[in-house]
C-alpha cells in the first residue's frame, strides 16, 4: 500500500505526484545526526521512555538541538538505571526518515494511498466541515463519531477531549486486545488490581508469560534470584522457560485446568494459609464446595494440560509451603475463552496461600495520588449511549470491546451509524484480529481522522493524517508509579517537535478552536435543553456555562498545568527534581549504589509491602451466575485442546525488539529481527518434508499467509508460534514493508463473553509447503 504526496501546485499535481519521503528536498536533510557525543555544549534532559508500555526514565543528550544519545536515569526506582534495547532505539523514532512529517489530506481512493500536503488550518477546516455534515444529518448524535487511542500518557487527554467534550460515548482502546480479562478478574477478586511483588517471592510460577524474551525490564530480572524457584508453564520451550527451573509444556488454553487442579489439592489435604482464609474469604465454603465436587484431581487435570499429574502434585505442595509463593498474573493478551477465570483462578491461589497484602504477593501498596484537573462536561441530549458492550458481562466502560464494536459496525447491528473514527496510535489495520474485516469496517466511514508519528497500515486508510510528534519532542502530564515504590516521574520536552509535527496538546487546541462554534450551532438546531439555557441566560452564558469550548483543557500549555498541579500538591522542590531528574520520590536523595550500578532506593522497612485496607477475597460473582455464566471458576469441556488430523493451534508473542507493530520499521532495531518465522516441531517438519527457512502456506477459517518456517524441538507437536509485529502492508515503512507474515491476517476474531476481549490462541490452522 503506497501513500503518494500531492505538492500543492497545479504542475506537480498534473505529474501525479512525487514520494512522501523525499529525503533529500525535505527538511530532514537539514536536520544532522550524529551518534558522535562530545562535552562541549551538550545538555542531559530527563524524559520517559515510550517504545513499551513500562516506560523507564532516560537522560538524553542533546547538542546542536540534535539528540546524540540516550542515556538510563539513575535515579527512578521502576527502572532502576536500564534502558533496554528498545529503550535505546527511541532515538530512531525521532530521525526515522519514514516518520509522518506534515498534514496530508486524501485525494485518491481510500487505501491507495494518495495524498497531498496541506496546512494544519486546511486539515482542520476539511474535518470541520465533515463532521458539521454528519453530525447534522445524525441530528446531534455525537457518537456517531468513534475514537480510538492505543497505549501511552496522552489517552487521557484524548478521552477528556472526545469523550467529554465532543460528546461521543464511542471510545475505545488497546485493553480489549490486552489486559482486561486480567485487570477485570483482579479487580473483582480482591478489589483492586494490585502491583506483583516477584522480586519479593520465593516461589513463583508463570503461565505463558514470556518476559526473557517479549520485555526485558528491571521486573522481568527480579524473575530470577537465589532463593526463588522459577516454574514455567507454556506451550513452547521460551527464554523464560529455560530460565527456569521447572518447565512443564502443557497444551494451549489448558492452564486454568492447571489451576482448578491446584485449588482442589490445596483444599483436599488443607494446605491453605487457614488464619487468612477465616480473615479475608467470602464465600470460600461456595468455592471449597465447588471445587470438591467437580473433583479436580491432578489425574483429572493431567488429561486437559497433559502435566503428569505426580508433577501437579509436588508444585502444589511447594507452592503452599513456600514462605512467600506468587503464581504471577501475568502481562499480556487473552489467549481462550476462559481467560477471565483462568485470572480469577491465579488471584484465588495466591489468596489462599495468603499471598495478598503481603511481600513477594499481590501487593496494594501506597501509590502517590495525583489531583485530577477539572474539566467542564456539555450535556448533548441527542447523543446516544455505547454499543460495544451489549452482550458483554462486566467489559470496560474506559475502553469497550474492539471485536464487539467492529461486528455491530460491520453488520449494521448498532443502534445508529458510525460515521466516524479518529485514530491516535492504534494500529487496528495489524492489531485485531480478521484484518479484512477491520479493512471493510474501515470503508464503511465518510471521515478517518490518523493521528501519528508513522505510515502504518491504518495511517494509510485515513482520509486525514495529522503529524503527531514523538515523545522526546513533547512534555506530557505528571504521572505516579508503583505501589511498592512509589515515585513521581515527568516526561520532559527534549527538543522541539522536527518539521511540521506537532504535541496531542497543540493539535487538540487547534482542532478545537476550529470545531467549536459549528458543533455548538448543530446543538442549538436540535438540542432543546440547550435552547431553553439560551433563552433562559443567553447564548454566551449557555455557551460559557455548558462547557462548549472543545479547546477549554488546552489553553494552558502542558508545561504551565504541570508545573501548577505539582506546586499545588507537593511543592517546589519535587517540582525542581521533577524537571532536573525527572523524577521524584522520598529517598531520592538516600539511593544507595549496592553494586556495579545497581541502586537501592526505598529502605526495605520503608516499602509498601503489607497496608492497612478493608477488603475481602469474593469467591462468588453473582452477577456472573445471574448472567449465565460461571460464578466460580469452572471446566467447561468446550475448554477441552482437541485437534483433528493434520490441524495446528496457533499460538503468538513477541521479540525483545518489538512492541506490537510501532517498532519493525526502527533501523536500529532490525538487525536484531527483521522477520518472523513460524516455529514447528521438527519430527513433525521431518514427516512434511519442512526445512528451516522453507516456505510454507498456512491456511485459517478466514485467510491465508506465506511464512518462512523454523522447525525445533522446542514447541509441542500440534502447536504453531510466530511473533506479532511483522508483515506489514505499507511500503511507506521501508524497512518493515514485505518482512514476514502477519498472524491477524489469519486469526480467527473470536471474542469472549465477560470481558469482550479477543481470543488469541483459539484458531486452528493447516499448512501446506511451497
Amino acid at each position: 500500500m503506497a501513500m503518494k504526496i500531492i505538492e500543492t501546485s497545479r504542475r506537480k499535481f498534473l505529474e501525479g505526484g512525487v514520494a512522501l519521503c523525499v529525503y533529500a528536498s525535505s527538511s530532514f536533510s537539514s536536520t544532522t545526526f550524529s551518534t558522535k557525543t562530545s562535552k562541549k555544549d551538550a545538555k542531559d534532559i530527563a524524559y520517559l521512555c515510550n517504545m513499551c508500555r513500562n516506560k523507564c526514565a532516560g537522560f538524553a543528550r542533546v547538542e546542536n538541538n540534535t539528540i546524540t544519545k540516550l542515556n538510563p536515569n539513575k535515579y527512578f526506582p521502576k527502572s532502576r538505571n536500564m534502558l533496554c534495547p528498545k529503550g535505546n532505539a527511541g532515538i530512531q523514532a525521532i530521525y526515522d526518515k519514514d516518520r509522518l512529517k506534515y498534514p496530508l489530506i486524501r485525494i485518491g481512493n481510500r487505501g491507495d494511498g494518495r495524498y497531498k500536503k496541506v496546512t494544519w488550518d486546511e486539515a482542520y477546516e476539511y474535518i470541520k466541515d465533515k463532521l458539521v455534515t454528519i453530525i447534522d444529518e445524525e441530528k446531534d448524535n455525537r457518537s456517531t463519531i468513534a475514537y480510538c487511542n492505543g497505549e501511552g500518557f496522552n489517552k487521557d487527554e484524548y478521552i477528556k477531549f472526545f469523550g467529554s467534550k465532543i460528546g461521543s460515548a464511542n471510545f475505545l482502546d488497546e485493553g480489549s486486545i490486552c489486559l482486561n480479562t486480567k485487570l477485570g478478574a483482579t479487580q473483582l477478586t480482591i478489589g483492586d488490581v494490585g502491583e506483583m511483588d516477584v522480586a519479593g517471592s520465593d516461589y513463583l510460577i508463570i503461565s505463558g508469560a514470556n518476559r526473557y524474551e517479549s520485555l526485558i525490564t528491571p521486573d522481568s530480572i527480579d524473575m530470577i534470584h537465589s532463593k526463588q524457584k522459577l516454574v514455567v508453564l507454556d506451550p513452547r520451550c521460551t527464554v523464560t522457560a529455560l530460565k527456569a527451573d521447572e518447565y512443564l509444556p502443557l497444551n494451549p488454553g489448558t492452564d486454568l485446568a492447571f489451576c482448578l487442579s491446584m485449588i482442589y489439592i490445596a483444599i483436599k489435604e488443607k494446605l491453605y494459609n487457614k488464619t487468612y482464609v477465616q480473615e479475608y474469604f467470602k464465600d470460600f465454603d461456595k468455592l471449597q464446595k465447588h471445587i470438591l465436587k467437580n473433583n479436580y484431581t491432578a489425574l483429572w487435570a493431567e488429561s486437559k494440560t497433559h502435566i503428569p499429574s505426580k508433577k501437579i502434585e509436588q508444585i502444589t505442595k511447594e507452592f503452599f509451603s513456600a514462605k512467600n509463593p506468587l503464581y504471577y498474573l501475568g502481562r499480556r493478551s487473552v489467549w481462550a475463552q476462559n481467560d477471565f477465570q483462568l485470572r480469577r483462578a491465579m488471584v484465588l491461589i495466591n489468596a489462599l496461600a495468603g499471598s495478598v497484602n503481603r511481600e513477594g504477593g499481590i501487593i496494594f501498596g501506597k501509590p502517590f495520588v495525583l489531583k485530577q484537573e477539572e474539566i467542564n462536561e456539555p450535556l448533548y441530549n441527542a447523543s446516544e449511549g455505547r454499543f460495544d458492550l451489549d452482550g458483554i458481562v462486566y467489559g470496560s466502560q474506559k475502553g469497550g470491546s474492539w471485536l464487539n464494536f467492529r461486528e455491530k459496525v460491520l453488520t449494521k447491528t448498532a443502534p445508529y451509524p458510525v460515521r466516524a473514527m479518529f485514530i491516535r496510535k492504534h494500529n487496528i489495520m495489524q492489531n485485531m484480529p480478521n484484518i479484512v474485516k477491520t479493512k471493510e469496517m474501515l470503508a464503511m466511514m465518510d471521515l478517518i481522522v490518523a493521528l501519528d508519528t508513522m505510515p502504518s497500515d491504518t495511517v494509510l486508510m485515513a482520509d486525514v493524517i495529522l503529524p503527531e510528534c514523538t515523545y522526546l519532542e513533547r512534555e506530557d502530564m505528571v504521572v505516579s508509579f508503583s505501589r511498592l515504590e512509589p515515585s513521581l516521574a515527568l516526561r520532559n520536552k527534549v527538543i522541539e517537535p522536527l518539521y511540521e509535527s506537532k504535541s496531542m496538546q497543540d493539535i487538540l487546541k487547534g482542532l478545537g478552536k476550529k470545531l467549536t462554534k459549528p458543533l455548538f450551532e448543530v446543538s442549538v438546531k436540535y438540542d432543546e435543553d440547550l435552547q431553553d439555557n439560551i433563552k433562559e441566560l443567553g447564548i454566551r452564558k449557555a455557551f460559557i456555562e455548558g462547557g462548549y469550548d472543545l479547546s477549554e483543557l488546552y489553553k494552558t500549555d502542558i508545561s504551565q498545568r504541570n508545573k501548577n498541579l505539582i506546586m499545588s500538591q507537593f511543592g517546589s522542590k519535587i517540582y525542581d527534581s521533577l524537571k532536573t531528574k525527572g523524577v521524584w520520590h522520598p529517598y531520592i536523595t538516600e539511593e544507595k549504589e549496592l553494586y556495579n550500578g545497581y541502586y537501592e532506593y526505598y529502605p526495605k522497612e520503608k516499602r509498601f509491602y503489607t497496608i492497612k485496607r478493608d477488603y475481602k477475597v469474593n469467591c462468588y460473582l453473582s452477577k456472573l451466575a445471574k448472567s449465565g455464566f460461571d460464578p466460580m471458576p469452572t471446566w467447561q469441556s468446550s475448554y477441552d485442546f482437541l485437534l483433528t488430523k493434520n490441524n495446528f493451534r496457533l499460538i503468538t508473542g513477541r521479540y525483545i525488539t518489538s512492541t506490537q507493530t510501532a517498532t519493525t520499521n526502527n533501523i536500529m532495531l532490525k538487525d536484531f529481527k527483521e522477520r518472523n518465522n513460524v516455529w514447528i516441531n521438527d519430527k513433525v517438519a521431518d514427516s512434511l518434508a519442512i526445512k528451516e527457512d522453507d516456505y510454507l502456506v498456512l491456511s485459517s477459517s478466514i485467510e491465508s499467509i506465506v511464512i518462512q518456517a523454523y522447525p525445533t524441538n522446542k514447541i509441542a507437536p500440534q502447536v504453531l508460534w510466530f511473533a506479532h509485529g511483522f508483515g506489514t502492508s505499507s511500503d511507506e515503512l521501508t524497512n518493515a514493508y514485505g518482512k514476514g507474515a502477519s498472524d491477524n491476517t489469519i486469526i480467527e476474531d473470536k471474542f469472549e463473553k465477560i470481558y469482550g476481549c479477543a481470543t488469541m490462541h483459539e484458531t486452528n490452522i493447516t499448512i501446506r509447503k511451497l
